[in-house]
């Protein structure tokens, strides 16, 4: 029963070290995640914001020409 109890169990640093350096890794994959989130958003944002004031001319320009 020992014997299949440290079967069982990880001490091989190998195996700790490799989770580390991928862990490490997906933490900085979420990270520039949300970071293009964040960029993606802005720039959905300004776009929007430039639609709304095309919109806006236009329905101005609209309402200036005679009828």
């Amino acid at each position: 029963m020992a014997k299949a109890l440290l079967g069982h169990l990880h001490t091989d640093t190998r195996g700790s070290s490799r989770m580390v350096s991928e862990n490490a890794r997906l933490r900085q994959r979420i990270a520039d995640l949300e970071a293009l989130v964040v960029r993606l958003q802005d720039e959905n944002t300004r776009l929007a914001d430039l639609e709304t004031t095309a919109a806006l001319e236009r329905e101005s320009l609209q309402e200036m020409q005679p009828a």
